[in-house]
């Protein structure tokens, strides 16, 4: 195997590594290192070199008006250091919290310019030599950081999730799902035959505190703004949907619960909040996750009437609680595995928004960030927001490569190279799943350039050897 080689760009020096799971079989225990001599850019698994330049959202003004706040620049594509990898975007979230990012209101200490956008799914396109002990050009990860609104983020390894695929699904897990797994386990104390309310429950986070109120065998009510909404809900598991456009939140309340409710999940605030607190149970729980009705404002915070609160609460042995996800970082590894592991088996729903029904249609490129924060601003959203940073690749021919990609992409497997016509080797990713597609990138080099890799044998190794045009 030729030593493999370092590129640089900027201040940074990069490992370009192939592969760092063998295939089964032949290919046990090969751990292939791209020789990127014949390219003057980093080549990611798709076959497409990176840009030298990227775009990105930054924070330029402190505003909760996110279109006032934020701007799209064009910027140098980042380095990753040692620990870190180069994440290519596919899909990013858009989450309420956004604006007060924005308004500087989490970090009054942070000045302008700073990156905008909390979560992202993608895959790996380049990664310094530690992290490649991990991860391989190809992999697919999620993760929740600061800057994610970039067509490319640099992401330390160990922040980063290993998934199958780059799923926009999975955005709606970070944040939005991690959320309220922590907050109700933590602080809802829920048990069985509770009765649980839940504002918002049709948005980001509220879908996912209606299905763990579920499980925990709770009696749910979700309020929403639509009938479409409220038939969403019931799909999940909801007992009663409130359309508060139709019917009064406070007067169905008393009436169906008189009792009241023993834990309330609010992220609305202002009047939604008066009416919870007023609806609690003895020994209620209110769990403020939030207040976006109050985020566009000057202040950030919705108005509110507490001059008798002391008094509520005493009255009815209550308390209401806070809920700060950064506060619970030593809990969500074990929400995120959790959450993961009821999608995979089909237990858990994760409804994304991807603009479709929204004006403009679906939210492609990152210029919809903005439309998507207007939509969810207008309580238009059904679920998580997601934006499609890049659209799904498509058959392409140039001089020399031949990208092929079928739909869905997963992206595993190892490296390997391949005698091809004319003595020319063929580099293409194999599958290790026959029911997942791959894409993969066939490029001519001359035999100098690379060594003989193990002939492989793989089951399902799915290449194209015989291009259209012949290898020059």
């Amino acid at each position: 195997m030729s030593a493999p080689l370092l590129l640089r760009r900027g201040r940074g020096v990069t490992w370009l590594i192939g592969s760092a799971r063998a295939a089964t079989g032949a290919l046990s225990g090969v751990r292939s290192i791209i020789d990127m001599s014949y390219s003057a850019h980093f080549m990611d698994f798709g076959g497409s070199s990176i840009p030298s330049v990227m775009r990105k959202l930054v924070v330029n003004k402190l505003s909760p008006d996110f279109r006032e706040a934020v701007t799209a620049q064009t910027v140098a594509v980042p380095t990753p250091g040692d620990a870190d990898l180069l994440v290519r975007n596919r899909f990013v979230g858009v989450n309420a919290s956004d604006i007060n990012h924005s308004a500087g209101r989490y970090d009054p200490s942070a000045k302008p310019p700073f990156d905008a956008g909390f979560e992202g799914v993608g895959e790996v396109v380049g990664l310094g030599l530690s992290a490649s002990s991990r991860y391989t050009v190809g992999d697919a990860v999620a993760y929740f950081g600061s800057g994610a609104f970039a067509e490319y983020t640099v992401v330390p390894a160990k922040e980063s999730v290993p998934v199958a695929a780059a799923r926009p699904e999975l955005l709606a897990l970070l944040v939005s799902g991690a959320t309220a797994y922590i907050a109700l386990k933590r602080l809802g104390d829920l048990a069985e035959g509770e009765t649980v309310l839940v504002t918002a429950a049709a948005g980001g986070t509220g879908q996912f505190a209606v299905q763990f109120a579920k499980r925990a065998g709770c009696h749910v009510i979700g309020t929403c703004s639509s009938d479409e909404k409220a038939g969403f809900l019931k799909s999940i598991g909801c007992d009663r949907p409130i359309n508060y456009a139709a019917e009064d939140l406070a007067t169905t309340l008393r009436r169906e619960y008189p009792r009241g409710v023993d834990v309330v999940y609010e992220s609305v605030g202002g009047g939604v909040l008066q009416t919870a607190l007023n609806s609690l149970a003895n020994k209620g729980r209110l769990i403020v996750i939030g207040f976006i009705s109050g985020y566009q404002t000057a202040s950030g915070i919705p108005a509110f009437s507490g001059a008798t609160l002391p008094a509520k609460l005493l009255q009815r042995s209550a308390s209401i609680r806070g809920f700060f996800l950064p506060h619970f970082v030593g809990d969500y590894r074990e929400a995120l595995g959790s959450m993961m592991q009821m999608l995979a088996a089909g237990k858990l729903v994760c409804e994304v928004d991807r603009g479709d029904l929204s004006q403009g249609g679906r939210f492609v490129g990152l210029d919809s960030v903005f439309r998507a924060v207007d939509h969810m601003y207008a309580g238009k959203n059904l679920g998580k927001v997601v934006v499609e940073l890049v659209p799904p690749p498509v058959v392409s021919h140039r001089r020399n490569m031949w990208h092929i990609t079928e739909t869905s992409p997963s992206y595993c497997g190892t490296l390997v190279y391949l005698q091809a016509p004319k003595g020319h080797l063929l580099a293409a990713r194999c599958c290790q799943d026959p029911d997942s597609p791959v894409s993969f990138l066939c490029k001519s080099v001359r035999p100098p350039q690379l060594p003989n890799s193990p002939s492989p044998r793989h089951s399902y190794l799915r290449l194209i050897t015989k291009p259209k045009t012949p290898l020059d």
